[in-house]
C-alpha cells in the first residue's frame, strides 16, 4: 500500500494499488503520520496506483493542506494515464504539484534547494 523512504530532506512515499473510500482514510492517516514526524518536502510516488476515487483524491487535498500549514510542500510524481485522466476532469493538475517521475520531483526539490 505505501513505503517510506527518506532521500536527504525528502520523504518519498510510494503509493500502490487502489486508493478509494475502502482505505482513504487509512492512508491519509499513514501520510499524515509521515507529516507529523517531520516530513516537510514529501514526494508522494503514485506510479503503483491504478485507481483513484472522490475519497482518494480527497487525500491528496488533505495532504497538500497539512503540507502549506507547516510551510512544506509536496510533489506528486509517476500519475499513470487512467490517474491522471481523473485528477485533470477534477482540476487538481492545477492545484497540485505534479512530475512526470519520482525522479523529476527529487530533481525539483534538489534544484529548489540549490538557489
Amino acid at each position: 500500500m505505501m513505503e517510506s523512504q527518506t532521500i536527504g530532506e525528502m520523504r518519498v512515499l510510494s503509493l500502490t494499488g487502489r486508493l478509494d473510500s475502502i482505505n482513504a482514510a487509512e492512508m491519509e492517516a499513514a501520510i499524515v503520520a509521515e507529516i507529523r514526524e517531520g516530513a516537510v518536502r514529501l514526494v508522494l510516488d503514485c506510479s503503483g496506483l491504478t485507481y483513484v476515487s472522490s475519497a482518494g483524491l480527497r487525500v491528496f487535498l488533505v495532504v497538500a493542506k497539512r503540507m502549506r500549514e507547516i510551510g512544506g510542500r509536496v510533489i506528486l510524481a509517476g500519475l499513470a494515464p487512467s490517474v491522471k485522466e481523473v485528477f485533470a476532469i477534477s482540476g487538481f493538475l492545477q492545484i497540485l504539484t505534479v512530475c512526470e517521475t519520482r525522479d523529476d520531483a527529487i530533481a525539483m526539490y534538489e534544484q529548489e534547494a540549490a538557489r
